[in-house]
Order: structure tokens, then C-alpha cells, then sequence
């Protein structure tokens, strides 16, 4: 069974988005998403490399 790599909620509790990053298949889910878009440094440990990762910019 799949899990987020966030939060651990697996994919029969919440919809999970695959990930492809640094050869490695990692899963993360809709709830979790908006972190690695906005704030990815706080998934340092749980995601390599999360704090050199830069968040989205968006023109609001």
C-alpha cells in the first residue's frame, strides 16, 4: 500500500499524486500537495533535497 510521504495517510484514506524525483517514486497526497507547491522546504527529511526545492511563484 501506497502512503504520503508527508503525512503517511495512504490511498484508501486520500487520493495520492505520484512522484518521480531523483530516481526515486515517492507518493504524496491532495491534501498534502500545497505544501511541496508553496512551502516544499518543510518537507525536509521526508523528500531529498525538499529545502533547495523553490516554491511556486504565482501572479495574483
Amino acid at each position: 500500500m501506497h502512503t504520503c510521504l508527508n503525512c503517511n495517510r495512504s490511498e484508501n484514506e486520500m487520493p495520492l499524486i505520484n512522484l518521480q524525483y531523483k530516481g526515486e517514486k515517492l507518493y504524496i497526497c491532495s491534501g498534502c500537495m500545497p505544501v511541496l507547491l508553496h512551502s516544499p522546504a518543510k518537507l525536509a527529511g521526508k523528500l531529498p533535497d525538499a529545502e533547495k526545492i523553490q516554491p511556486a511563484h504565482h501572479d495574483h
